[in-house]
């Protein structure tokens, strides 16, 4: 390689790694997270600059619930499912409403369950799907995700709207006494108003009024002017992250230092050394005629077992039941009249083979050639019986 191929050859490198860095680095425009830092369609970027510009105190706030800033009037949990909330900073929250704060829960519409302890305390269940309604919109293809929401009481927060834009999903029920419902399409509701002590608890179907593609949608934006004009707003981050691993403990790292020290030893112990070559084994291996000579020695020194003379004689006897119908109860004598009358074979043929297996088999041990003269006999007869005799 010449000196001009390896420069192209570089530049070609940093120019890949200068990429792979720009777009590691470069911000998730298509995250689903609801969060302050996400500028894609689903995030909040876009109603934090809005707030922030108009001179409202806003805060991201990025640890527990149980530790809110000092002089917040407004916390808002903008669907949070990386992180549980847990029993405690529910308690702190309800002491927060308590004493005059208000609290926005926008509800992850992906599951129920993401939150329990503040399902449980809020008392929410889902609602039904809202249908299609494009009032107040130029066009049916401006927000074709979206459906109207009607603002039926015009109270609290919700004083002086008329419709909000909303994505076209599920709706979602409060199940405490005191809340009402302020917005909705037919029989499903979007928001909820749970007073509380001297505050009071917003419920929201989804974070769909703060995200970025629906905050300038009709009403969406004066119900956040409304909001941040209570005072100090704080929404929470702290359960868009997942919460860290701990790190490796020690005793890990020994563990494995101690399975890499042992598996290098087994390499070191195992392994092929390159030393000087050792000589090669010459084996020999053993002729055929040793093996044929082998197998014959086996088959000398073999014996007849003496429960092979029995099966010639069932053997018999079963043919003679499936082929002339003489059954295997009875009695030798009878069988052997009715071989005669029936394939013409003299039944003392049958009564002298019968004999010589039982004498033979009284033998200890039972020589080879005694047996192959009985297995000729009942051979003959097997013969006759079959017809090829």
């Amino acid at each position: 390689m010449n000196s001009r191929a390896f420069w192209v050859l570089g530049l070609l490198v940093v120019l890949a790694l200068a990429l792979g860095l720009a777009a590691g680095s470069a911000p998730a425009v298509d995250s689903p997270v609801p969060s302050t830092e996400n500028p894609g369609p689903v995030g909040l970027r876009a109603l934090w600059f809005y707030l922030r510009e108009g001179g409202q105190t806003v805060a991201a706030h990025a640890s527990s619930l149980e530790s809110l800033p000092t002089g917040t009037r407004t916390v808002v949990l903008a669907a949070p499912q990386a992180r549980v909330v847990s029993e405690s900073e529910v308690n702190a929250l309800s002491r927060f409403v308590e004493a005059g704060g208000t609290l926005l829960y926008l509800v992850p519409r992906e599951t129920t369950t993401s939150q329990p302890a503040l399902d449980a305390w809020l008392a929410l269940d889902t609602g039904p799907l809202l249908g299609a309604n494009h009032q107040g919109m130029p066009s049916e293809w401006t927000d074709p995700g979206g459906t109207t929401a009607e603002v039926w009481l015009s109270g609290g927060l919700a004083r002086g709207l008329t419709h909000l834009r909303v994505s076209r999903d599920r709706a979602v029920r409060v199940r405490h006494p005191e809340a009402l419902p302020l917005a909705g399409l037919g029989d499903g509701a979007i928001l909820w108003r749970w007073p509380l002590g001297q505050g009071e608890v917003y419920v929201l179907a989804g974070a769909d009024l703060a995200e970025n593609r629906r905050l300038e949608l009709l009403d969406n934006r004066r119900w956040w002017d409304a909001v941040a004009a209570r005072g100090p707003l704080v929404f929470d981050e702290f359960h868009h992250h997942a919460e860290a691993r701990p790190p490796i403990s020690r005793g890990i790292w020994v563990f494995l230092a101690q399975g890499l020290a042992a598996g290098l030893l087994y390499v070191v112990s195992r392994g092929t050394r390159m030393g000087a070559p050792r000589p090669l084994l010459t084996r020999k291996h053993r002729s055929m005629k040793e093996y044929v000579a082998s197998l014959g020695w086996l088959m000398r020194r073999s014996r007849v077992e003496a429960e092979l003379l029995p099966e010639l004689d069932l053997a018999l006897r079963q043919q003679l039941q499936e082929r002339l119908g003489i059954a295997l109860t009875l009695p030798d004598a009878e069988a052997a009249r009715l071989l005669e009358a029936t394939c013409g074979v003299p039944a003392t043929e049958f009564l002298d083979a019968k004999a010589d297996l039982a004498r033979t088999l009284a033998q200890a041990p039972v020589r080879p050639s005694d047996y192959a003269r009985v297995a000729r006999r009942y051979a003959r007869l097997e013969r006759a019986v079959a017809g090829r005799e």
